[in-house]
């Protein structure tokens, strides 16, 4: 353990014994870890204390600490949402993080204008808007709106609606909107169309199925054949979207089923979003900072940052393993349903939950394999490339600094300048 500073003696000293989050600081001032405790004083100094169960990544943390603040908060569930919010600004070294720190993007509905769209954003707002995601692919979030847009033909224009305009756009004529700019559909039909649109990203397309189906049959019996074709069609749409949805559980419950795989320091974990008892689409996460900490530990950590910026919250959590802190994760994520309760455990062995976490488990541990083969594979063409600039160039070494800068002005005034950088072959995000 190496010798504590006067200055970070001066502050041991002075820690409170009050819950709250404490923020770990190297030479240069970076925030290197964000941890929470219920007692400060106690947590804090037990970093500086021998300790033969200390890992090696505590260790190598300890050793990089010039400074360290805290804050004093209320309580428990208080510290974990601002421990949480400090990773997510600062995303600290030492701290388990999602590999990627942008914006995940969400299908955002506008239910606020009168007729409402559908778009892709990265941001939540609390506007009253419904929101869908995260998805880890912008390309999955646009392929979902394409399937959707055929079977509910939403609005994608910005003209103002009247119902008065001559004539629609190309989308009306190709069936890829209502048309109501011309009145070819109310208010009140457009809205039933985008509260269907949502019940079926919701996964509960029963009910969707079933009143299209009697408004068909109404339809076809007032001899209003061309409204019933309307509906058939989209019925159709439905139905062969539905037949490729898994019935896996006949618990008519909204479940998210987690599992993990981790191989030389990565780790993926994969959920399976389970909605009216169908698996309506899975999504991985790459996590960083996992080395030398359990399964435990990294499960928590991920559940901590993903349903921070999740959605919805569904009924239940099923889980591959133990989590620390599970309590206050539990109350925290009934806070997000709006004091709903929800349930997040491991599920028995042998039971129908428990087939799906191991399920989910195998695509997990394949999906961690496909990844590791492709960034090996795109490590020896970096390599590879570089190797060939260094002969073409006539250098002593592959180059693993490349600069690249662009000046410009206007007519010899007004200078501007820009850069970018690649470091090892890839370019550097951070300059």
């Amino acid at each position: 353990m190496p010798e504590l500073s006067e200055h970070i003696q001066g502050i041991l000293a002075t820690l409170p014994q009050k819950p709250g989050c404490y923020i770990m600081r190297d030479p240069g001032g970076v925030v290197i870890y964000v941890g929470k405790a219920i007692n400060l004083k106690n947590r804090v100094r037990s970093y500086f204390q021998e300790r033969t169960d200390m890992d090696r990544k505590t260790r190598k943390l300890v050793t990089h600490i010039a400074d360290l603040e805290w804050i004093v908060v209320g309580s428990e569930l208080e510290a974990l949402i601002l421990e949480m919010n400090l990773i997510k600004k600062h995303r600290p070294h030492f701290n388990v993080r999602l590999k990627d720190d942008k914006r995940y993007p969400y299908i955002k509905v506008h239910l606020n204008d009168p007729f409402p769209k559908v778009t892709v954003t990265r941001i939540m707002n609390k506007d009253g808007s419904r929101y869908f995601g995260p998805y880890t692919s912008v390309w999955a979030v646009h392929q979902t709106l394409d399937l959707l847009r055929k079977i509910f033909p939403y609005l994608t224009c910005d003209r103002e609606i009247t119902g008065l305009d001559a004539r629609p756009c190309l989308y009306y004529d190709i069936k890829l909107c209502t048309g109501p700019c011309i009145g070819a559909i109310n208010q009140e039909g457009y809205k039933q169309l985008i509260t269907d649109l949502c019940a079926f990203l919701d996964g509960h397309t029963d009910p969707i199925v079933g009143r299209l189906q009697r408004e068909m049959k109404v339809a076809s019996k007032n001899l209003n054949f061309e409204r019933a074709a309307v509906l058939r069609d989209q019925l159709n749409s439905i139905e062969r979207v539905v037949e490729k949805q898994k019935v896996i559980t006949g618990d008519q419950s909204d479940s998210d089923v987690l599992a993990l795989a981790r191989a030389d320091g990565e780790a993926c974990v994969q959920i399976f979003f389970i909605r009216n008892g169908k698996l309506m689409g899975r999504e991985y996460f790459i996590l960083e900072g996992t080395e030398e900490i359990t399964d435990n530990e990294v499960i928590g950590e991920f559940i901590k940052q993903f349903y921070s910026e999740a959605a919805t919250i569904p009924d239940r959590v099923l889980l591959p393993n133990e989590v620390e802190e599970a309590q206050i994760i539990q109350q925290w994520l009934n806070t997000k349903r709006g004091g709903e309760k929800m349930q997040m455990f491991v599920p028995k062995s042998g039971s129908t939950s428990d087939e799906l976490v191991q399920m989910a488990t195998e695509n997990a541990v394949e999906t961690l394999q496909a990844l590791r083969s492709q960034w090996e594979a795109d490590k020896n063409k970096q390599t590879q490339a570089l190797a060939e600039l260094q002969n073409a160039l006539q250098l002593a070494e592959p180059p693993n600094r490349i600069e690249c800068y662009d000046i410009s002005n206007t007519q010899g005034t007004s200078s501007v300048g820009s850069m970018v950088v690649f470091e090892q072959g890839t370019p550097s995000k951070g300059m």
